[in-house]
């Protein structure tokens, strides 16, 4: 095991789970999740936001105080943002004897391809890598106004876990693991993709006020062409395919050093 590689494999059978998402600390996929851990565990430690903080991305509080409240047997409501929770349970709340692994979700929608700058989900298994922990962040793909289908997550997802976390990682790594909108019968395949890219916007919204001012939302996902060429994560869940993504948090565009070394 070298320096870069993180302390895996690791079974999960007894150990310490920290469990974050952005849905909020009443979450279903939040119940879902923690029914995933409870098969490895029963030392799961729960810290959630008490709102949904869906499309927080990587934020943290720096303006005023980030209160955290105890609503069960190792589980905190956090007024505050996903990267929050984990920064206030790992530093703070497990110091002395911190979690052996993270898992983050299971997130009420895919986050795949451009989407996963936006989410939540996914900022807090990227914190957690940055702190030097294993992490994984779990999606659910849903249809607009359909029921979610949370038994595929369910029933896939303890598997999957503990697969990854059998082999060695490098310490800038984290996966992002997005399960089909489709019956567990009806899932392909578990595959390994890359993270996708679609030509993307969203839908502003004008909303005049009693006064004759004009608000504005943010309306739908404008989703266009797939930008990029090859197999990727939006790809495998319209196949009905689970797909599993490794992330690093080096964001550098290692082609392109060469090309900017010559300006500067």
């Amino acid at each position: 095991m070298t320096s870069q590689a993180l302390d895996l494999p690791i079974d999960p059978a007894g150990k310490r789970i920290l469990l974050v998402n952005d849905d909020g600390i009443t979450a279903p996929g939040l119940r879902v999740l923690e029914k995933i851990a409870r098969q490895f565990s029963n030392d799961v430690w729960v810290f959630a936001p008490e709102v949904e903080q869906s499309g927080a991305g990587h934020s943290i509080t720096l303006n005023g105080a980030i209160r955290v409240a105890k609503v069960g047997r190792q589980r905190y409501s956090v007024a505050g943002s996903p990267t929050d929770c984990v920064l206030i349970a790992i530093s703070e709340f497990m110091k002395d004897t911190p979690p052996d692994f993270v898992l983050s979700g299971v997130n009420l929608g895919s986050n795949i391809a451009e989407d996963v700058t936006y989410s939540g989900t996914v900022a807090a298994a990227m914190e957690a890598a940055l702190l030097g922990f294993p992490a994984i962040a779990l999606s659910q793909a849903a249809g607009y106004g359909k029921a979610v289908r949370w038994h595929v997550a369910q029933k896939f997802g303890p598997d999957i876990v503990r697969k990854l976390l059998s082999i060695g990682w490098r310490k800038d790594l984290f996966v992002n693991v997005n399960f089909p909108d489709c019956s567990p019968e009806e899932v392909s395949k578990v595959i390994t993709v890359k993270q996708g890219r679609r030509s993307s916007g969203y839908e502003i919204i004008h909303v005049p006020d009693q006064r004759g001012k004009t608000y504005y939302l943010i309306g739908a996902p404008q989703r266009g062409t797939t930008v990029n060429f090859g197999d990727a994560d939006h790809k495998a869940l319209e196949r009905g395919e689970i797909a599993v993504t490794p992330m690093h948090v080096d964001m550098t565009h290692a082609g392109s050093m060469r090309d900017f070394g010559v300006l500067f």
